[in-house]
């Protein structure tokens, strides 16, 4: 009698196959890599660059570059207005209530960590359409594994890697902060236990954003080209959210919203992606 082998041992006997090929795959170090130096490029240069006066030749108007005035800038919106120059103050005041809540269109408004919840949508589409242009998913699908299975191994995969790649871009923003002499000093009511707070809800919501990219990549298959515009697209629709879900002066109950978010798209979308698998061509 052939014996059954549990949910956990696959999706574990998957999960180790993903794992050693994403460690072995040259675009996961590409991508843990930009994530850590593309803040230390930035900030460096936004810093160097700062009270930089440029005039349109058309208008003969004048605008002066702004600089950060925080290395926190680079990983959300100051939970107050920050006493920098009377630029910044007189720009703070005109802010409407959007603005106020992190929805700035300024430079480090958009430009920030949040980035690298579209970044984890490169890896996705190309590791899944991979599985699928290589024949790796039909063989795969055909000798051993299940639906379900590829499923949840590919969203933990995904998640282990925008976890990593926040942790790298945090890493890479203090580092730059230290080159640019940037002041680390904690604003209004933030506190180095918020800081962690905000980093752990950030990594919790990657699990929201995770099921959506897998989703759409496994309905693309081999179409890597479809899968990132559609991930790009539909994360661009949650994107402007992601500053206020997860603020700087992040509390328990942020920590709580993006971890009960995060299991139910996990869990939902997940639903999906197994019927999509199951309804659907493996070529």
């Amino acid at each position: 009698m052939e014996k059954k082998i549990s949910l956990a041992a696959r999706t574990g006997s998957m999960l180790k196959v993903d794992m050693r090929r994403m460690l072995r795959s040259r675009l996961f170090y590409i991508i843990i890599a930009c994530a850590l130096f593309i803040p230390v490029v930035m900030i460096v240069m936004l810093t160097m660059m700062d009270g930089t006066v440029s005039v349109n030749p058309q208008t003969g108007e004048e605008s002066v570059m702004e600089g950060p005035d925080s290395i926190w800038q680079s990983i959300g919106t100051l939970p107050v207005a920050f006493e920098g120059s009377e630029a910044e103050n007189a720009s703070a005041d005109a802010a409407d209530g959007m603005a106020a809540m992190g929805a700035g269109m300024d430079v480090m408004a958009m430009c920030n960590i949040n980035m690298m919840f579209m970044g984890v949508a490169v890896f996705i589409c190309l590791f899944i359409s991979e599985d699928f242009r290589s024949g790796y998913a039909k063989n795969l699908f055909t000798v051993r594994a299940k639906k379900g299975d590829y499923v949840i191994s590919k969203t933990i995969t995904g998640f282990i890697c925008g976890a990593v790649m926040l942790i790298m871009y945090f890493v890479g923003s203090m580092l730059a902060g230290a080159i640019s002499g940037l002041p680390f000093d904690l604003v209004g009511d933030m506190s180095a236990l918020s800081v962690v707070m905000c980093m752990i809800s950030k990594i919790l919501l990657m699990l929201v954003f995770i099921p959506i990219f897998v989703c759409i990549s496994v309905a693309a298959k081999q179409k890597a080209w479809l899968a990132l515009c559609g991930s790009l697209g539909a994360g661009m629709l949650l994107f402007m959210m992601v500053g206020m879900i997860t603020p700087l002066n992040a509390t328990p109950v942020h920590v709580l919203l993006t971890a009960a978010g995060g299991a139910m798209f996990s869990f939902g979308l997940g639903a999906i992606s197994k019927v999509i698998l199951k309804k659907t061509s493996l070529v």
